[in-house]
């Protein structure tokens, strides 16, 4: 799967799809087959932490 290197960029498309199609970040990075840890890992470089009630990145 092709997504966005900008680590702005993926935050806007990560949580987009987190919205409209998945439950979880886990059932996102299984079904589009990209390393959870390296979106997550990327992510925190500005700042951004995944919040697994509200189902998105968050500033923090």
């Amino acid at each position: 799967m092709n997504i966005p290197k900008d680590p702005v960029m993926l935050m806007s498309y990560i949580n987009t799809q987190l919205r409209d199609n998945y439950d979880s970040l886990t059932e996102l990075t299984k079904s589009l087959g990209i390393d959870e840890k390296e979106i997550i890992e990327k992510l925190a470089s500005i700042n951004m932490k995944y919040d697994e009630k509200l189902n998105k990145f968050l500033a923090g």
